[in-house]
């Protein structure tokens, strides 16, 4: 199969690095010094006990690229959607199938009105990965599970099985979920609470592995996604406080989320579909999440 990286940062270049070192044929969308590096160097992936780099490595920009990729992954941030649509729209057909796994909850199903012929998955990652310098991306953990799905049984296809079996042979955890709305919504809960609690009181992940006041606002996050959760009929199947709290505890202590790196930089953020969102879902379902309220309200001022 024909894969193409789109946003070849933390997650896409992760990603299809390990697809690439495994012998799949994978293309990236970059730019900018990112782009010139990985052209003349390579892809290179700094993990915590050993790197490795692709090279040659397939890059180009969105303009250049004019090929019919089978699987696309959408590892952009969620405000960069609406002026990649025409892009996406350009390079895929009938027999195309496009998997997000994007930070933000249902962005599936809001692209898939978008593209009548191509299937648009829904789908999330699990991976603390960032742009190191350009054309190397540095891995603070272990953690790579790429997790994706239909929302609708109608919509499966055959070669769903074949991603997922690409993903697994590359060294990822790959699983083709059958109930992608609790999977998402479970990726959610995580990214979400560490982002809000990181930014609040301005954290990397080693003040919130540390027992007290911090911890327990990354606790209570977690634990009021799995009351919002319940009011829109998506149940969990664990404890996810205590899962996500030991997600939290094998990452290294100077890891943030993309979120908290944005918006320290004054640039755009995704804070809008990670902590605001919320906020309305909550209004939407007529519950009431004090923490994530109180944590939106003191961060109005922040880039979105």
């Amino acid at each position: 199969m024909k894969y193409l990286i789109v946003g070849t940062g933390g997650t896409g270049a992760t990603t299809g690095a390990y697809l690439a070192k495994a012998g799949m044929d994978v293309s990236f969308i970059a730019r900018g010094t990112h782009l010139q590096a990985i052209r003349e160097k390579g892809l290179r992936i700094i993990r915590p006990t050993d790197e490795f780099t692709i090279s040659p490595c397939k890059a180009s920009t969105f303009e250049e690229y004019d090929e019919k990729p089978d699987v696309i992954f959408v590892c952009v941030k969620g405000y960069s959607l609406d002026e990649i649509i025409p892009q996406l729209q350009r390079i895929s057909d009938a027999h195309t199938i496009i998997i997000p796994i994007l930070n933000i909850y249902g962005t599936g199903a809001s692209m898939q009105p978008h593209f009548h012929d191509s299937l648009v998955t829904d789908g999330c990652i699990y991976v603390a990965a960032q742009i190191h310098e350009p054309g190397c991306i540095r891995m603070n953990g272990e953690i790579l599970r790429v997790i994706f799905g239909v929302r609708n049984e109608s919509e499966y296809r055959d070669e769903l099985k074949q991603i997922e079996s690409d993903l697994i042979t590359a060294g990822i955890t790959g699983v083709l979920s059958d109930n992608i709305a609790r999977d998402a919504l479970l990726k959610f809960s995580y990214v979400s609470a560490q982002g809000a609690c990181g930014l609040y009181y301005n954290v990397a992940a080693g003040e919130i592995q540390k027992p007290g006041e911090i911890r327990d606002c990354f606790a209570g996050l977690v634990h009021e996604i799995d009351l919002l959760a319940e009011a829109m009929d998506i149940h969990f199947e664990e404890d996810i406080v205590k899962r996500n709290l030991a997600i939290l505890d094998n990452l290294s202590e100077t890891a943030t989320t993309s979120l908290q790196r944005d918006i320290m930089a004054e640039n755009r953020s995704e804070i809008d579909g990670l902590i605001y969102e919320v906020i309305r879902l909550a209004d939407k379902y007529s519950i009431d999440l004090p923490i994530y309220r109180k944590i939106a309200t003191s961060l109005q001022d922040k880039p979105k």
